[in-house]
């Protein structure tokens, strides 16, 4: 995938989940608090987030601890 498309990946709530190292439960508590980036819904039962907006929101988590 080349960097630009990278923009517009998806990952799905159990990568999410690996990569943030929180459980789904946590991930939904924060999304519903609008603490999370919004999740795309791809189906009924389907939901997904943007690869950049998680890494994003890591970048963000890793900085305030240094602040």
């Amino acid at each position: 995938m080349s960097p630009s498309n990278d923009n517009f990946a998806l990952i799905s709530l159990k990568d999410t989940c690996a990569l943030t190292s929180m459980s789904k439960t946590m991930i939904h508590r924060l999304r519903s608090e609008g603490r999370f980036p919004a999740a795309a819904e791809l189906g009924e039962k389907r939901i997904a987030f943007s690869r950049k907006e998680v890494h994003d929101w890591i970048a963000q988590k890793l900085a305030a601890r240094a602040a």
